[in-house]
């Protein structure tokens, strides 16, 4: 079976496509001189990075010396953007950044090496609007399962606003 055919398993992407190993060492090669650190720097990253997707999110870690670890779930998501430079189209890479409201002006996450991005993209997105209840915008996705208490309670408070604007229009 093709990997065209084959369904998209997020949960089976644990680490990168090998094929990133070789974007890096083209990397490296184009800065001449540094090549001896860069391709070190970027060997270590490679070896340990690892991604894991979960039902409430999607963690990202990496790091020898530094160990760096990112964990967001879907409902902090705002934006997804896939991007390819020449060398990634060459490869058949691409690298997804996934973009949260903390005020900062890059991405929060780079998930790098990633042969089916587009599939990827759609299923953040899916989950990232599941997340957000934009199936039903009266009703949140976490309201009566469990989920986000304070949630709960600004649903109560609007579902209380909306009864008391109801019984004032009934009275006057």
């Amino acid at each position: 079976m093709s990997r065209a055919q084959m369904p998209f398993d997020p949960q089976a992407i644990t680490r990168p496509d090998p094929v990133l190993m070789t974007y890096y060492i083209l990397v490296s090669l184009l800065t001449t001189v540094a090549f001896p650190v860069v391709i070190i720097v970027l060997w270590c990253k490679y070896h340990t990075l690892r991604y894991r997707f979960d039902d409430k999110g999607v963690s990202m870690s990496w790091g020898v010396l530094f160990r760096r670890e990112i964990y967001l779930t879907y409902r902090r998501i705002q934006d997804i953007h896939v991007t390819r430079n020449i060398l990634h189209r060459w490869l058949g890479l691409a690298t997804i950044s996934v973009q949260t409201a903390s005020g900062s002006a890059g991405a929060e996450m780079t998930i790098e090496g990633i042969l089916l991005a587009e599939a990827l993209r759609d299923y953040l997105y899916a989950q990232m609007r599941g997340a957000r209840g934009e199936g039903s915008p009266e009703t949140p996705a976490d309201a009566g399962d469990g989920g986000d208490e304070t949630l709960k309670v600004l649903c109560e408070i609007r579902d209380e606003v909306r009864r008391l604007a109801r019984q004032r229009r009934a009275e006057a």
